[in-house]
């Protein structure tokens, strides 16, 4: 019933909070008079707008391809993802993604939301909700590029601020903590439904813990900068009467629909589907190119992860498209049962060069060159791309849901709490093996996986903390969150950089010289601003410039990254 009821509610909003959103604020005025055009638009479908574009908007995702992947080193061998990310080539139009379409669109609605809302007791609770999504949102600009208008942002036809004031990140994430209390407190299951909600289907219960989860998140991330406000502002949002996520049940999980699209127009501007799952199938059709990073790949093989054949298998690709998913022969076992080496792309390392030195001889693909003597498709069963380990097939699929926050995430930032010496309940080892369970779990319960409990258990045995010292509890609970959020790219490249783990090294220490990272040796810590906003909000950018010494810089860390 939920997937129903949030279908019907997307097909019969998109329409009109996309055209509302379309337009710039010096025609939003048109909209009164124009009768074309809607006076008042529900703030269910604006929410409902915001919730669908966090992973359906094509054109703002790519961001996650282009560059995140790679910094956090979960992707490479992509044109995309090496050329820009694995090579750190500065690309303007590539960088601001989230910049020029959140503001315009989730942002936007939410701020108008909010305002049209506020002091409704009869809109008690819509006008929560987008609060919640709204500093959600925004913690992603803030994360990926530094300092950022949000006291103003979004009141152009509101206030007619159109030139916003960036506001520090450390107010940023002071008004985070105001914002999330305030409506958790207020959300209130005897006042207003939430009828766009296609996360919770309007659950009250689960957006308050969801506000209180996200406070977790948030403490945690300025830890290192702001100690004592960290543990006050995580002691109180783990003690409201309000909960936190504590199971699976909690996950805060967008809801997608299972439709095909090519690249097109029309790819750009229905946000009904996940279309990082559509990036994840590459431009190519003979060749899907998402393609596991070494540094992923080493760490869960070598630790013996029984996540590592069901995060990345080895494919022959003959044509694969999203009209024909199953395209594709999957050698993974056969190379297994064999010995075969496996091969993933390093850092900086396009699929193609260096061609992989060790290939194998492949009997199911001799037994169909034999079968099928005239397809050129199986003419030489002697292969060595299928030894790239690529994205498992069902990680593809337009209706795997968007990733906001898990309940496994909490059970890491209760380990590390604890490590902290907060004041938890629990232990860091107890909360620390029901994280590494609960994001098995989640792969076994959202993506088809099937990962034994009998697998779990050896390997929660196998990486014991236990004996670490406090430092090696920390790197092994935050490698852990790094596999975990696999599917939640923007959480992950914000943790990497708050917590230090897992250790990256840049691509120059693989053999990429200096000369091809026209960016710097360095992984980046921050995207820049998009150039644009130097005569668009001249005063603005200028003064957040002037915060990071004048310069706007992918290598100068945003306030709370401390590693």
């Amino acid at each position: 019933m939920k997937r129903y009821k949030s279908y019907i509610i997307t097909a019969m909003c998109m329409t009109l909070a996309l055209a509302f959103t379309a337009c710039s604020d010096e025609y939003m005025d048109d909209m009164n008079t124009d009768p074309s055009k809607a006076e008042k638009i529900d703030p269910n479908s604006q929410l409902t707008l915001a919730e669908l574009q966090t992973y359906g908007d094509l054109g703002m995702i790519e961001i996650y391809r282009s560059y995140i992947y790679a910094f956090t080193q979960q992707l490479m061998g992509c044109w995309n993802t090496t050329n820009y990310g694995g090579q750190h080539k500065v690309d303007n139009n590539e960088m601001n993604r989230f910049w020029t379409n959140l503001y315009t669109a989730g942002i936007k609605n939410l701020v108008d939301v909010e305002t049209q809302t506020k002091g409704d007791e009869n809109l008690v609770n819509i006008h929560s909700a987008a609060i919640i999504y709204k500093v959600y949102l925004m913690s992603i600009i803030t994360d990926t590029y530094g300092d950022a208008p949000y006291s103003e942002a979004a009141k152009g036809w509101i206030s007619g601020i159109t030139s916003p004031r960036y506001d520090t990140q450390e107010e940023i994430y002071n008004s985070f903590f105001t914002e999330l209390t305030n409506a958790v407190a207020a959300l209130d299951e005897f006042k207003d439904e939430i009828t766009g909600d296609v996360i919770f289907n309007g659950d009250v219960y689960k957006w308050k813990k969801l506000g209180n989860s996200l406070r977790m998140r948030y403490a945690m991330r300025i830890s290192d900068v702001a100690p004592d406000k960290a543990k006050e502002e995580f002691e109180k949002a783990y003690n409201d009467p309000a909960g936190y996520m504590t199971s699976a049940d909690d996950d805060a999980l967008i809801e997608y629909m299972n439709l095909t699209f090519n690249f097109g127009q029309e790819a750009y501007t229905d946000y009904r589907r996940n279309a990082l799952s559509q990036l994840f199938f590459g431009n190519d059709p003979a060749n899907n190119q998402t393609y596991i990073c070494s540094t992923l790949f080493d760490e869960l093989n070598n630790n013996n992860d029984p996540r590592t054949f069901v995060l990345s298998r080895c494919y022959f690709d003959k044509g694969l498209t999203q009209s024909k998913p199953d395209n594709r022969i999957d050698l993974t076992d056969e190379m297994l049962f064999s010995n075969a080496t496996f091969d993933p792309c390093q850092p900086g390392e396009f699929w193609y060069e260096p061609w992989p030195d060790d290939g194998y001889w492949s009997s199911i693909i001799e037994g169909l060159k034999n079968r099928y003597p005239d397809n050129a498709n199986y003419s030489n069963p002697w292969l060595q791309d299928p030894t790239r380990p690529k994205l498992a097939q069902n990680f593809l699929k337009s209706d795997n849901p968007g990733v906001v926050m898990t309940y496994a995430e909490v059970e890491f930032l209760l380990a590390e709490a604890k490590l902290k010496g907060w004041n938890v309940g629990e232990t860091v080892e107890q909360h620390y093996e029901k994280g590494v369970r609960a994001a098995m779990a989640f792969l076994n319960d959202n993506y088809g996986c099937d990962i034994k409990e009998d697998d779990i258990n050896a390997y929660i045995i196998n990486r014991s903390i236990y004996s670490l010292s406090v430092e090696g509890k920390k790197e092994a609970i935050n490698t852990q969150a790094w596999i975990l959020h696999f599917h939640n790219p923007s959480e992950c490249w914000a943790n990497v950089r708050r917590s230090g783990y897992p250790k990256l090294k840049s691509p120059a220490e693989y053999g990429y010289a200096a000369d091809k990272l026209t960016g710097g040796y360095d992984i980046p810590v921050r995207l820049c601003y998009p150039i644009l906003e130097s005569s668009y909000n001249k005063e603005g950018y200028k003064e957040a410039l002037d915060r990071m010494g004048g310069t706007n810089s992918w290598n100068i860390p945003v306030w709370w990254d401390k590693e």
